[in-house]
Formats: C-alpha cells, structure tokens, sequence
C-alpha cells in the first residue's frame, strides 16, 4: 500500500465562491481510478491539543495499491487540471507519501 497525503494551506483572501470551486474540485479528484481510497477533510476541532497540526487549510489522502498506482495518479488528467485551476489559491502545499 501507498499512502498519498497533501496538506494544503490556503490563501486568507479567497472568496466563498472560490473556496466552493475548490472543494469541488478536490472532490473531483476520487473519481481518478488509480486511487482505491479517498479522504478530504479540514481541521479537527483538537486544535487546543498542542501536539496536534491545525495550521492547514484542507488534507487529502489517498491510497494507492503501490507506488505506480502513485505514479499513474500524477500523471492522471483529472489530477492535471486541478493543480493547472487551483494552485494559485494555496500558499503552499506539504506531502508526505508513505509505504
């Protein structure tokens, strides 16, 4: 198994209009057959746990059977044109993948 996390901290500036796009779009991306489990979500309200990471925007996680079902999702066009339509609405992006 291969585990796919993406933390993605968004900009403070967005509109409502335009954080709606964006959680369509992530939505969009369980249909990107390579992936054989999908999770989005937001921050859990431990936030006054210190230990705990809540400086994130939106986390997606996806599991994958092995490292080419990875590879064939980064490649996927699906994938292509969520990062082309949405990376300018994030300050920055942390991705931790794991085996």
């Amino acid at each position: 198994m291969f585990i796919h996390t993406v933390l993605f901290h968004l900009k403070d500036s967005l509109s409502k209009d335009q954080i709606k796009a964006f959680e369509a779009g992530l939505d969009s991306l369980r249909n990107i057959k390579a992936n054989s489990a999908c999770y989005i979500g937001t921050v859990a309200d431990t936030k006054d746990r210190p230990i705990v990471r809540s400086d994130y925007s939106y986390n997606l996680t996806l599991l994958f059977e092995d490292i080419e079902g990875h590879n064939a999702y980064q490649v996927d066009p699906l994938h292509k044109a969520f990062v082309a339509e949405f990376s300018p609405l994030w300050e920055r992006l942390e991705i931790i993948d794991s085996d």
